[in-house]
């Protein structure tokens, strides 16, 4: 099974939390074995699995990737100047891999599928999400 989450996003950069889209589609599925693929389509975006107690631990995500590769220093920056947005994106990965266990995202306690914005905000970003395995 695989179906696209359209999401907007409404800041430059940020995490947004898309694990409830993703249960959805696994439960949806009847995939009780496999895995859940999730992939974002763009060159400034990721995903991430983090942490969701709150929001302490997004806030420094974007705020270490801020340090590490500020804004505005790049060759890119010549072309649209979202240079910084490229490389974040490109450390962190455009897609995560959960394996499903008894029909359930195998995610612990702790844990939370993100999408990651560095070049927002978007209207739209499209997250390619796929489900493998064995229904039963």
């Amino acid at each position: 099974m695989q179906k696209v989450i359209k999401f907007q996003t409404n800041s430059r950069e940020g995490l947004y939390d898309i694990t409830r889209e993703v249960k959805s589609m696994v439960a949806e599925s009847g995939v009780m074995t496999g895995l859940v693929n999730v992939y974002v389509r763009g060159a400034t975006a990721a995903i991430m699995i983090q942490e969701n107690w709150d929001q302490s631990v997004q806030n420094d995500v974007v705020s270490l990737l801020r340090k590490l590769i500020p804004h505005g220093v790049w060759q890119h920056d010549a072309q649209d100047g979202n240079g910084d947005s490229h490389l974040k994106a490109g450390i962190v990965g455009p897609s995560e891999t959960v394996p499903i266990i008894e029909g359930k995202m195998g995610l612990s306690t702790w844990q939370n599928i993100f999408l990651c914005e560095f070049d927002g905000p978007r209207g739209e970003r499209e997250i390619v999400v796929t489900v493998i395995g064995g229904v039963g």
